[in-house]
C-alpha cells in the first residue's frame, strides 16, 4: 500500500499478483512443442555429405553466395531505395548455406580445386 495526499493506493488492484498455478500455466505455454513440417527435410539437408565431385560443383554453382535479391535502387548516382536481402525469410536458408560450405568444404581439401571461382 502506498498513501499519496493522504490517500492510499492498492496495488494489487492494478497488478494481478502471480500465484503457482499461474506460472504452471505460463510453463505450459512456453512448452508446448510448434508444428515443423519442414523438420524432416531440414535433417535431411543437414545430413548429407559431399563425396562426389561433380554433386559439389553442381551445389557450389547453383546455391549463390549472397542474396541474389538485394539491391541498392539508384537515381542520378543517388541511392534512392535499398530492397533487403530475402533470403532469410527461406525457411530452408541456413539448411542450404551449410550443404554449400560442405560442398565448398570438398572441392577445397579433398579435390585440391581452387573455390576462388565459386565466391
Amino acid at each position: 500500500m502506498l498513501e499519496t495526499k493522504n490517500r492510499p493506493i492498492i496495488f494489487s488492484a492494478f497488478v494481478k499478483p502471480v500465484t503457482e498455478t499461474n506460472q504452471i500455466g505460463l510453463k505450459n505455454q512456453i512448452a508446448k512443442p510448434k508444428l515443423d513440417l519442414l523438420r524432416p527435410l531440414r535433417k535431411w539437408l543437414d545430413s548429407r555429405t559431399i563425396d562426389n565431385h561433380k554433386l559439389a560443383t553442381f551445389l557450389a554453382k547453383m546455391i549463390p553466395a549472397q542474396c541474389p535479391f538485394e539491391r541498392d535502387i539508384l537515381l542520378f548516382g543517388r541511392k534512392v531505395a535499398h530492397i533487403p536481402p530475402m533470403c532469410k525469410l527461406n525457411p530452408l536458408y541456413d539448411e542450404l548455406v551449410g550443404l554449400r560450405f560442405r560442398a565448398l568444404c570438398y572441392l577445397a581439401d579433398v579435390c585440391g580445386e581452387d573455390i576462388q571461382s565459386y565466391c
